[in-house]
């Protein structure tokens, strides 16, 4: 790859949209994992035919698309299906995203994933950037945002890698548990230190 890649992540409701809004608003392309994990198993889809096949139509809302809320239902409850879906969908996660980031044009471009660390995903990354905030923060967030239960909340944090697992990883670590001008003054001069940093690499 030729490109210079940034790893972007932070856990749920750690504030990683603000940060990706922010350097793409400066001319940064952004790659999110997320989106491409939706478009893998859209309506008419390989990934999503493949799950249908598997788990039946009742895997399906009214529209035809993938009942999100019950397939997470299954996943959580049963390793075994959870390790069926990933087999299926992270090779396929994984291509989009190689050929995302091969065809981008601005100086640098961004891979955000949230589960960066967890599939591994920092491996394509030149540099990887934790957007951090205490755990209570987290619940707090997400609960007001999503309107899910704290439970909910909590299980999803105990399936992502720990706090202090990624804070040993990353390259880089912004605190937003801060005032929104100073984190964005932040970023701002991290974008400046990686847009040196893939000149260099050029």
């Amino acid at each position: 790859m030729s490109n210079w890649i940034l790893g972007l992540t932070g856990g749920i409701g750690a504030g990683k949209t603000l940060v990706s809004n922010h350097l793409s608003s400066l001319g940064i392309e952004i790659v999110d994992a997320d989106v491409i994990a939706r478009e893998v198993v859209a309506v008419g889809s390989d990934g999503l035919n493949a799950i249908v096949k598997h788990f039946g139509n009742a895997i399906l809302l009214d529209d035809g698309s993938l009942n999100r809320a019950k397939l997470r239902e299954i996943i959580f409850a049963d390793l075994e299906q959870k390790n069926w879906l990933n087999n299926l969908l992270h090779p396929m996660i994984r291509q989009n995203i190689t050929e995302k980031l091969d065809n981008a044009k601005s100086p640098y471009v961004v891979l955000s994933a949230p589960l960066l660390f967890e599939n591994k995903l920092d491996a394509l990354c030149d540099h990887s950037l934790l957007v951090d905030v205490p755990v209570e923060v987290q619940l707090d967030r997400t609960t007001n945002r999503d309107s899910v239960s704290t439970e909910q909340v909590k299980n999803i944090i105990a399936a992502q890698m720990s706090r202090d697992d990624k804070l040993q990883k990353a390259g880089s670590i912004l605190d937003n548990h801060r005032e929104i001008d100073l984190v964005l003054a932040d970023v701002e001069g991290l974008h400046r230190a990686f847009l040196k940093q893939a000149k260099i690499n050029k």
